[in-house]
């Protein structure tokens, strides 16, 4: 039976955004295309007439939750103060709210390991939105050339991505709760040097 072309996008959708969230709660590899389709709500079927394989939805996928890391950043960025800017960002991320949001938030900090182990198809997708996010990233950085200020957003992000990955491994809630505020503390105080 076929459907129309509106039926087609919006089960499109439906598996993308199932997608996004099911390879950042379980990772790549346990999201299978069995998981994808029931939490879609859709079948086999429907799954294979929009996506040639897994590896082609994980590529769409990842770019869609990386997009949508970047864009919470971009909604927080309002405002002119770019210090303050910063340092809501870095709260925000290293916050019990986003540690515990797994489907929902940081795609590198779920997947990254992963990452590592993928078919340059998804790799080149990963390396292309992560750049994106350090350049918006490095617009807020407090340093005088353009070069610095990436820098800095490399250093800013990988001590960000490290304490969200350390909080969401360890099993004692406050020792977690330390590391997101000693990390944050930290990169707040630097920021606004």
């Amino acid at each position: 039976m076929r459907v129309s072309k509106q039926a087609a996008a919006e089960n499109r959708r439906r598996i993308l955004t199932a997608a996004a969230r099911l390879v950042r709660e379980q990772g790549i590899y346990g999201a299978g295309v069995d998981a994808i389709t029931e939490a879609a709500g859709l079948t086999h079927g429907a799954f294979y007439s929009q996506f040639e394989s897994k590896e082609a939805v994980v590529a769409e996928a990842l770019s869609i939750a990386l997009d949508e890391s970047r864009e919470s950043w971009a909604r927080d960025a309002s405002g002119k103060d770019k210090c303050e800017i910063l340092e809501r960002i870095i709260g925000l991320y290293l916050s019990p709210r986003h540690r515990d949001s797994l489907g929902a938030g940081c795609a590198v900090a779920a997947l990254g390991s992963d990452i590592a182990r993928q078919p340059k198809r998804i790799r080149a997708v990963f390396t292309t939105r992560l750049e994106e996010s350090l350049e918006s990233l490095a617009q807020l950085a407090p340093a005088r050339t353009a070069s610095r200020r990436y820098d800095m957003a490399i250093r800013i992000f990988s001590e960000m991505l490290g304490a969200l990955i350390l909080a969401r491994a360890v099993d004692d809630k406050a020792l977690s709760r330390r590391i997101l505020q000693t990390v944050a503390d930290g990169l707040k105080g630097a920021a606004s040097s």
